[in-house]
């Protein structure tokens, strides 16, 4: 991938046979040697997953968009559904609970990632960065300047590769 940022997205039938795409899609994006590209397609995976699960998109006929923007050393994916009656948050799993944790994983992995309501759609969105981005920051052709923002949930995330 060059300095230059990309933004792709693609529209997938809401079915869980589909994730295989979502996972193809954005490592097609970032291409081969990003260093977001692991994380970026295991959370996206995530997050399409939980569309499934909690909003009408997994119902017959309906869809999820999944779009990624991305430059050298960060990303954004951002999955849009059509809005079930909760919103993300992270919850506690049971401890013999086969589901509840991917949330958890995006919280580990993300540098930031939230989600936002817009016309009976819902956006749930992380960014990777292994760069270290300062407040105020400008891009100088070779990174990439902010690349959204929203409802942010704190995470951990990662900065210059570390926890």
């Amino acid at each position: 991938m060059t300095g230059a940022t990309v933004r792709e997205s693609v529209k997938v039938a809401g079915l869980a046979e589909r994730t295989r795409i979502v996972r193809s899609f954005v490592g097609a994006v970032l291409g081969p040697g990003h260093p977001c590209e692991d994380d970026a397609v295991l959370l996206a995976s995530e997050l399409f997953g939980n569309s499934l699960r909690h909003s009408s998109s997994g119902l017959p006929g309906e869809t999820v968009t999944v779009t990624v923007t991305a430059c050298v050393g960060a990303v954004r994916v951002e999955v849009t559904d059509r809005s079930g009656p909760g919103v993300p948050e992270l919850r506690q799993a049971g401890r013999d609970a086969e589901d509840g944790r991917g949330l958890w994983l995006v919280a580990g992995l993300a540098t930031r990632w939230g989600w936002r309501r817009r016309g009976g759609r819902t956006v749930t969105w992380f960014e990777l960065s292994r760069l270290r981005v300062l407040p105020g920051w400008e891009p100088d052709g070779q990174h990439c300047k902010n690349l959204g923002s929203d409802v942010t949930v704190p995470s951990r995330g990662f900065v210059d590769g570390r926890i």
